[in-house]
This record gives structure tokens, C-alpha cells and sequence, in this order.
């Protein structure tokens, strides 16, 4: 994989209870609505560990394989455009994600787009 090596760690306030981000980041028809990247059909209703999917950012092409799902955090294997994880945590009113890998693309730039596109997602719901 050709790029450097970034880490990006974040934490934001929302104004969201703790299921409804549990829901925005685990069902996909909901992820589908802010993330930046473009996802598959045919997702299953929710994550679940092993499955794996193909999302896009532009011509750039981001594999996910799901590592754990717990009622409060998310982990995601990366390879492709991002060779790495990203890991998601949430409880009530924050979000947390921190994100790891080798790319060309600008890591930190691109969570911190998603966690901006995510608040606004949540807010919106309320």
C-alpha cells in the first residue's frame, strides 16, 4: 500500500441519545444517509461481525470487514484505499472514533467530514 501511516482520534457532543447513534452507525440504511463514502446494496438491517462490503469515496475503493459489534462500539477492518481500522464508540449525547492506516487520502480531513456529516444526521432526527 502506498501512502504514510495517520491517526486520527475525535470525540464530539451530539445531541442524540445513545440507540439513536447505536442505529445511525449500525444499520446501514441509516449509514447510508451522512456517511461519505457510497455503500453497497443488498447490506444486511444491522452490522454484524464477519460481514464484508465494498464502499466507495469517488473512484477510490474502501473494503470493510466487521470485527466486533457491541451495543456501544463498532470496529472495522479496512484494506483497499485504507489499509487499517476504524472504530467507532458512543454513549449518550458523545461519539468517539478513531481511525488508523496507511492511504494516500487525508485521514483525518475525511473523519473529521464524517463526524460533522453524522451530528447534523442526528440532529436532524430529533
Amino acid at each position: 500500500m502506498l501512502g504514510t501511516f495517520q491517526q486520527s482520534h475525535l470525540r464530539i457532543e451530539v445531541e442524540a441519545p445513545a440507540k439513536t447513534i447505536h442505529d445511525s452507525l449500525l444499520r446501514p440504511a441509516r449509514l447510508s444517509q451522512w456517511v461519505a463514502q457510497r455503500l453497497p446494496g443488498g447490506l444486511p438491517e444491522q452490522l454484524q461481525p464477519g460481514l464484508t462490503f465494498t464502499s466507495w469515496l469517488g473512484p477510490v475503493a474502501i473494503k470493510h470487514q466487521v470485527e466486533i459489534v457491541q451495543p456501544n462500539c463498532l470496529r472495522l477492518l479496512l484494506s483497499g484505499g485504507i489499509d487499517g481500522y476504524h472504530e467507532w464508540y458512543w454513549g449518550e449525547h458523545w461519539v468517539q472514533s478513531r481511525l488508523e492506516g496507511i492511504s494516500m487520502l487525508p485521514l483525518a480531513l475525511g473523519q473529521t467530514i464524517n463526524l460533522l456529516r453524522l451530528r447534523e444526521f442526528l440532529r436532524r432526527q430529533l
